[in-house]
């Protein structure tokens, strides 16, 4: 364990912390520990993950940006839920950018585990832009991605990472129900209003 991990990891439970409240801040927090946890993850050769951290780096501003000049009741964007064609989309890419990222990273690098690393890498992003976009699906494969992220880390013996992504889990829980909520919030609220 490292004090760079640790600071990263700390930045990360508030970021996401932040995120299931739904309040701004959590993208700028989240910038600061991506930008850590890239520095970290290139000094352990998790090259993938180094490239998920950089391009997380640019989904927290697109974040940003999208939360807060929304319509939502706080003029944020409000939570919504993602169509079946925009799920099954963005499952297909995110398989074939594992492939793809998956044979880069195999034939190009010299990265420890390049095939989980790409496909978690994949379908993190996924699941980050789901998030900046406020669909509540994002949760879910948070839960999924994250619970195979603690066994992944946890295999090369990064505890306090494989600890942190087992509570960044249990956030996904909480995220998926507050979502989910305001989401059914909304829908009540705006019911009267279309009769």
């Amino acid at each position: 364990m490292t004090t760079l991990e640790l600071i990263a990891s700390a930045l990360g439970v508030l970021a996401v912390w932040l995120t299931v409240r739904q309040n701004p801040l959590c993208w700028p927090i989240g910038l600061v520990m991506v930008s850590l946890y890239a520095w970290f993850f290139f000094e352990v050769r998790l090259y993938s993950q180094v490239l998920l951290n950089g391009v997380f780096a640019a989904m927290q501003v697109y974040g940003w940006w999208q939360w807060t000049r929304g319509s939502g009741s706080e003029g944020g964007r409000p939570v919504a839920g993602a169509t079946a064609t925009e799920v099954g989309v963005g499952l297909v890419v995110a398989v074939l950018g594992s492939v793809g990222l998956g044979v880069l990273m195999a034939t190009a690098t010299e990265a420890a585990y390049p095939w989980p690393d790409a496909t978690l890498t994949a379908f993190s992003l996924l699941a980050q832009l789901w998030m900046a976009l406020k669909r509540w699906q994002c949760w879910v494969l948070w839960i999924v991605v994250d619970t195979l992220y603690v066994a992944f880390f946890a295999f090369q013996e990064y505890w306090l990472t494989a600890g942190l992504y087992g509570l960044f889990t249990l956030l996904a829980v909480m995220g998926l129900r507050e979502w989910r909520q305001a989401r059914a919030a909304v829908h009540e609220h705006a019911a009267p209003a279309d009769s």
